[in-house]
């Protein structure tokens, strides 16, 4: 098995689940998931959130292409490339619980960019979270955003044709 695949694999997986993630954020989360998603766009000082219970659909994934790939699950019908897909499929999980959880919602620590891409990251987050209901918003991606300013134009364009409300502290 060649490693240069393997991680070929690993990568190119990471690179879709961020379209996944788009995917599920923005016509499950923000369409008919939004009973699970609507606390995590709403103040609280829970612990967790049911928006949490979309991380089990993440791991399950992971879980499942473990087991195709594994010849101790599949016997001589496993799938080799399911090993590096659940590899894959787990660290674009990590990465965004770090970085999502971590860094834009200060789940895990405390810290606060100043400037560069962490920075625009959690700008980007904040201004999805501007409006206050699942209809209408912006960045329903998570690794590749687009910039502030474009996110806020868009808000005010979606604002101004009746699209989405914006919570009361974003109106400007």
């Amino acid at each position: 098995m060649n490693v240069l695949l393997a991680l070929a694999i690993v990568l190119a997986t990471m690179l879709v689940m961020e379209g996944v993630a788009w995917a599920s954020h923005k016509y499950i989360m923000h369409g008919f998931g939004w009973a699970w998603h609507r606390d995590h766009h709403q103040p609280h000082d829970r612990v967790l959130e049911k928006n949490d219970l979309y991380a089990v659909f993440g791991a399950a994934m992971s879980i499942g292409m473990f087991a195709v790939g594994s010849p101790l699950v599949m016997g001589s019908e496993a799938w080799w490339p399911g090993t590096w897909i659940g590899l894959g499929i787990f660290g674009y999980g990590l990465i965004y619980t770090l970085i999502h959880d971590g860094l834009v919602h200060q789940r895990y620590f405390r810290y606060v960019p100043k400037g560069g891409y962490a920075r625009r990251l959690v700008q980007a987050h904040k201004l999805h979270h501007a409006t206050s209901s699942k209809e209408g918003g912006v960045s329903f991606g998570f690794v590749f955003v687009r910039h502030p300013a474009r996110l806020k134009a868009e808000l005010k364009r979606q604002r101004e044709a009746g699209l989405t409300t914006l919570r009361e502290t974003e109106r400007s």
